[in-house]
């Protein structure tokens, strides 16, 4: 067999971090950063895997640990069994892991294609995405699968986890995006978050039927292409983040120095809070040079593009 590549975009999260989590809608795009790879079949039942995180080797058949390659082990343990022989796994990124463009996932998916393809058989959209989401399951033990379901589709997507539905949605608006310069990791947010609603279970069950509630207006505004709209809509959300104990200094010296720039509708957390990436709705036109000197700056665009997977 020749060699099967795949690749996979990176993905934002422009609505509904949190809420999501329990079964309230989010919206998410995929963006022009891409995570690449390669499968080479190989005669022998070896395994031998080249990334910017790991280099790696074992045996098909009996698979050693590599934390810094856990989604990819997992995917390849799934299916070991179907597959005709080793291989040589090559993963190339446009991106760093470190900066919050859904690397997991879009490994994740990129992988998983193409062990499909080279077991013989074909999955689609939904199934890719369904096989990807049972490897974030058993590595990480729970995530929604927002950032995966843009990896796989592309575009911009509105998503539910239960009943499951991932819905395309119309329009490219521009989007920047700027790293605080450190994250927290999601889990770790996710037990902050915990600690506090159980203090306030009441009060943080409303907050997240208001984030729920913003983001279907979101999705509405969204299918209309009415941008300024998003953008309040968005600096709405926003303030429900900072309600949950997400936001920090530096998220908010990003946020409202954009917030003041032209041709900025919108702007707020991208993630899970505590740290990570900034998005705006809009592109400013007068960066203050003082945040450009602290913060970086992604140059990103939504990609229509999702996960696409061909032998060569």
């Amino acid at each position: 067999m020749s060699v099967i590549k795949a690749s996979a975009p990176g993905s934002i999260m422009v609505m509904g971090e949190h809420a999501v989590l329990f079964g309230h809608r989010a919206i998410a795009c995929a963006v022009d950063k891409r995570i690449y790879v390669s499968l080479a079949p190989r005669k022998d039942r070896q395994v031998s895997i080249l990334s910017a995180l790991a280099s790696y080797e074992s045996s098909l058949d009996q698979l050693t640990p590599e934390p810094q390659l856990s989604f990819v082990l997992y995917a390849i343990q799934q299916v070991a069994a179907t597959l005709p022989s080793g291989f040589d796994l090559t993963i190339e990124s446009e991106f760093s892991h470190t900066v919050g463009l859904g690397s997991s996932a879009a490994v994740t998916a990129s992988v998983v294609a193409v062990l499909a393809k080279y077991a013989g058989g074909e999955l689609d959209s939904f199934a890719l995405f369904e096989r990807a989401l049972s490897v974030v399951h058993g590595v990480q033990g729970r995530g929604s699968g927002t950032d995966l379901a843009a990896s796989v589709y592309g575009g911009l997507i509105a998503y539910t986890v239960e009943p499951r539905e991932v819905m395309p949605l119309s329009g490219l608006p521009p989007i920047s995006l700027f790293y605080c310069g450190y994250k927290t990791r999601t889990p770790d947010v996710l037990k902050i978050v915990e600690r506090k609603a159980n203090e306030f279970p009441g009060l943080y069950r409303q907050i997240y039927r208001l984030m729920n509630d913003t983001s279907e207006q979101a999705e509405q505004a969204i299918q209309a292409q009415a941008w300024g709209q998003l953008g309040a809509l968005m600096n709405i959300y926003q303030g429900l983040l900072d309600a949950l104990g997400v936001s920090d200094h530096s998220l908010c010296d990003i946020i409202y120095t954009l917030r003041g720039c032209d041709n900025v509708w919108g702007a707020k957390i991208s993630g899970s809070g505590l740290g990570d990436c900034v998005i705006t709705l809009g592109r400013a036109s007068d960066l203050p040079q003082a945040l450009a000197d602290k913060y970086e700056e992604i140059p990103v665009a939504i990609s229509k593009k999702g996960t696409q997977c061909d032998v060569v």
